[in-house]
């Protein structure tokens, strides 16, 4: 199935996605895929928010773009990877019997669904700028991805079992 198709997917049943992405075998160039893409998604949202501050404080947009461009494609996965290990590790303290390669699936598959919200996201705060809304939409970013990273985990420990 295509990525978009099971990004789709997920809304409907975050869990069923990952059970049957867990069970096309364990490829690390998938998750890495996953990661990135999904940074990358991140990154062309907050384009708005970027050329917003750049209009407003009367900066450059090139050197805020390239700052963010640096976060979120060289630092953001580098962190996702180690909570991807820190999940790893605290479910194992209490008992889980998932692995590694479950725990980054789970969190960068989470990431990537989670993605188009992240993307109205960067539409709000470009267009509308501070306030409800973007609270409101950052608040259901959070809910969003919560949701489908706690699912996932749940199917790789299902799995071990």
């Amino acid at each position: 199935m295509p990525v978009t198709s099971d990004i789709v997917a997920t809304y409907r049943g975050p869990g069923r996605v990952v059970r049957r992405l867990l069970e096309m075998g364990p490829r690390e160039d998938r998750v890495l895929a996953f990661v990135m893409i999904g940074c990358a998604l991140v990154f062309i949202g907050h384009m708005p928010l970027q050329a917003r501050t750049a209009h407003l404080m009367d900066q450059e947009l090139n050197s805020l773009l390239a700052g963010s461009l640096y976060a979120w494609l060289l630092g953001a996965p580098l962190l996702l990877y180690l909570l991807a290990g820190i999940s790893h590790l605290i479910l194992r303290m209490f008992g889980g019997s998932g692995d590694w390669y479950g725990a980054r699936l789970a969190l960068f598959w989470a990431f990537l669904a989670a993605s188009p919200v992240m993307l109205l996201r960067g539409l709000v705060a470009g267009f509308i700028g501070p306030g409800l809304a973007l609270n409101c939409i950052g608040a259901a970013w959070w809910v969003v991805f919560l949701w489908f990273w706690l699912s996932g985990l749940r199917q790789t420990q299902r799995r071990a079992e």
